[in-house]
């Protein structure tokens, strides 16, 4: 089974940056099938952002593409969300997800808060 801790988040100005990390233990992020950031807003449904396969293979909602990353790094077992040109809407907390031979892990989650 595979733990996940993510952190990384914070309170940031419209147009600002954030990156988020997700660290893995228990298993190497390469052999995951699918390593996953989501996002719940207050009051609404946690929704998919980003995602990368074990093959390297990336997907994003069509409302990051282009100024949100994902990325992994082997040393530090980690997954990386790069998130650039911020804006209110992006408010949510954000979690890591592992989906592997049918099985999910989560993180704890962490706050990312866009605002003035």
């Amino acid at each position: 089974q595979v733990q996940l801790v993510d952190s990384g988040g914070g309170l940031v100005q419209p147009g600002g940056a954030l990156r988020l990390s997700c660290a893995a233990s228990g298993r190497s992020i390469f052999s995951i099938d699918v390593m996953s950031w989501y996002r719940q807003a207050p009051g609404k449904q946690r929704e998919l952002v980003a995602s990368i396969t074990s093959g390297g293979v990336t997907n994003y909602a069509g409302s990051v593409k282009g100024r949100f990353t994902i990325s992994r790094e082997g040393v530090k077992n980690t997954v990386y969300l790069q998130m650039n040109s911020l804006n209110p809407e992006d408010t949510a907390v954000y979690y890591c997800r592992a989906f592997t031979s049918g099985s999910s892990n989560w993180g704890q989650g962490t706050q990312v808060t866009v605002s003035s």
